[in-house]
């Protein structure tokens, strides 16, 4: 697992806001509720993913040492009036642009405050990254607009999400990842649309000690298979595992135990 690079997150960031913001002015519903979130609706939903992004710019443009409370950061509550689509446009326009700015500046090094044991601007530049990436995917099945994403950021969202299980294991024993645990159980994951560059494959063991992933094609009790980006947003519990583009091969009850417990985030 290699991480993509501090400038190729940043200009993700960027990247997704645009596309996010061509949600906002489609003239979908704003007050329609999200399908993927059912207590927010469209607008709710771009308001939280704007003001984590002003909240993560706080924190690495200040160099916070701890935990910052969220009404700290400058603009994180968003405009009114609601319901205003070029108002809110122009809001999500200057979040990103503030957070990337302030991560570009810091560069993927600068110790900061951080929930996952990574206190360093580099792990907001690629959790912010996914964070939008799949809170687009929201928006987007929503307003009922297509949606596609790079397969090297699909493929780094996976492997973020996983490494988010291992941590909550290791610091939350009493949360629900306690229970993916046991021997003799694994989930293989398999992009069938992506070149053997990428090794869009992982194979992950659900072991006593906790969960253990690693990128490759192994033999699993269970197996995803599907184009990228299906197999990304199942994975994130934003496509049902019956859709037309997935297929489930052998103990499909293990991987819905799965991503009944891995919803942290």
């Amino acid at each position: 697992m290699t991480l993509l690079a501090h400038d190729r997150y940043c200009d993700e960031i960027a990247h997704q806001v645009a596309l996010l913001r061509s949600v906002v002015t489609s003239g979908a519903d704003l007050s329609g509720t999200v399908p993927t979130c059912p207590d927010w609706s469209l607008e709710d939903l771009i308001r939280h993913m704007g003001g984590a992004l002003r909240w993560v710019e706080f924190i690495v443009r200040t160099r916070a040492e701890e935990e910052v409370a969220e009404e700290r950061a400058p603009g994180l509550a968003g405009p009114g009036p609601r319901g205003d689509a070029a108002v809110l446009d122009a809001w999500l326009a200057e979040s990103g642009e503030r957070v990337v700015a302030a991560l570009r500046e810091a560069g993927p090094d600068t110790k900061v405050w951080s929930w996952a044991g990574i206190p360093t601007s580099g792990f907001w530049a690629r959790r912010m990254t996914h964070e939008i990436t799949v809170h687009r995917a929201d928006a987007t099945l929503s307003a009922g607009l297509p949606y596609e994403v790079a397969p090297d950021v699909a493929a780094d969202a996976i492997d973020e999400w996983l490494q988010i299980v291992e941590f909550v294991q290791r610091t939350a024993p009493h949360d629900a990842a306690r229970e993916l645990r046991g021997p003799g159980r694994s989930i293989h994951l398999h992009a069938t649309d992506t070149g053997a560059d990428l090794n869009a494959e992982w194979f992950i063991e659900l072991a006593e000690a906790g969960v253990t992933w690693r990128r490759g094609h192994e033999k699993a009790t269970v197996a995803l298979r599907g184009p990228l980006t299906p197999v990304l947003l199942a994975f994130y519990r934003r496509l049902p595992l019956d859709s037309s583009e997935l297929e489930v091969l052998g103990e499909r009850e293990l991987l819905e135990f799965w991503l009944e417990r891995a919803t942290f985030g």
